[in-house]
């Protein structure tokens, strides 16, 4: 039962990415699914949640309207589309289920001039 997150790198402010997260082990079309971001020295915050079937979705107002969580169940895939990215956006972004005991190594968003 794991998680693998990828896409992440180094952008410019105002700039967009693509976060996917990989899946395997459980029954991930049952399963709503979150991304979480954690900036150094800070607590892990909940973003954005999709549940099972794809046709609701929840985020947290920091994000609210420029990102976008998504997911294609045939490919046991989770996707996040940041856009209008911010410096305060800078953080290991991490997807997580409930079903999950352990977090992915998560993958690293820096957005710098």
């Amino acid at each position: 039962v794991q998680v693998v997150e990828s896409g992440g790198g180094l952008v410019q402010p105002g700039g967009s990415l693509r976060l996917s997260c990989a899946a395997s082990g459980f029954a991930f079309s049952s399963h709503p699914m979150s991304w979480f971001r954690q900036a150094p020295g800070k607590e892990r915050e909940w973003i954005a949640q999709i549940m099972s079937g794809g046709g609701t979705t929840f985020y947290s107002d920091s994000v609210k309207g420029r990102f976008t969580i998504s997911r294609d169940n045939a490919k046991n895939t989770v996707y996040l589309q940041m856009n209008s990215l911010k410096p305060e956006d800078t953080a290991v972004y991490y997807c997580h289920a409930i079903v999950l005991t352990s977090w992915g190594q998560g993958t690293q968003v820096t957005v710098s001039s």
